[in-house]
């Protein structure tokens, strides 16, 4: 199987949406009991997929369009004068792509962010299992990108690779570390890597104008946004 083309997909019942309040969501997944691998995963990133564990979705709602689906094509970024501050304030850091997995040093920042950051989500409280189904994958290229001060762990980007990019899947860090605005910083590393290796883009999954907490993809310009079927360079 070379493309999504094949693939069955399924619809959520409607549900209340995690971002807007008084919205309704719905969601579209690939079925999970067909083969899935990069070069599909790759495919359906560009028709503004996701990746969540083995699963892979998108938004799927009705009456609503706000999640938009975006990437920076990384040969066109150009860092804001707050985004070199981020870069110079943690260059002490010692940042190394390592093979996923969960150990005692991961879960404990994982765990500590989640209750700092998403106490009053889904997510919370933490567990293992919940780590495991929702970061790691057995199909996936994924690899961590990890980033330690003075030998100690404070973040963790969890990485997909892609035929034509990467996929910044999700960032939890260190909660007492917020003035190094480590989740920016750690987009701009992974930017570096797409450059490195030559690669298209960095996708960024979904992207809501009107949430607080999506705010900081819009700061990475130009920006492309997947709207109509299309990927549009936004500036």
């Amino acid at each position: 199987m070379s493309s999504g083309n094949e693939l069955r997909f399924f619809s959520t019942a409607v549900h209340d949406c995690s971002y807007l309040s008084g919205h309704q969501a719905s969601t579209l997944f690939a079925d999970p009991e067909q083969s899935m691998n990069v070069a599909i995963y790759s495919h359906l990133s560009r028709l503004g997929f996701r990746r969540s564990g083995d699963f892979v979705y998108r938004p799927h709602c009705s009456q609503c369009r706000s999640c938009v689906p975006v990437r920076i094509p990384v040969a066109l970024f150009r860092p804001t004068r707050q985004h070199r501050r981020t870069w110079q304030m943690n260059q002490d850091l010692i940042v190394s792509w390592e093979r996923p997995g969960l150990n005692e040093e991961r879960y404990a920042l994982y765990a500590a962010y989640i209750t700092s950051r998403h106490n009053n989500g889904d997510m919370y409280p933490p567990n293992r299992e919940q780590y495991r189904s929702f970061l790691l994958s057995t199909w996936s290229d994924l690899m961590f990108l990890e980033f330690r001060l003075q030998g100690r762990l404070v973040a963790v980007a969890v990485c997909d690779w892609l035929q034509d990019g990467l996929s910044a899947t999700y960032t939890f860090y260190d909660p007492d570390l917020r003035a190094r605005s480590l989740g920016t910083y750690a987009i701009l590393c992974q930017i570096e890597s797409c450059r490195r290796l030559d690669l298209h883009a960095l996708y960024l999954g979904h992207w809501i104008k009107e949430s607080p907490k999506m705010a900081y993809k819009a700061r990475f310009r130009p920006l492309e946004l997947y709207i109509h079927d299309t990927w549009l360079l936004a500036r």
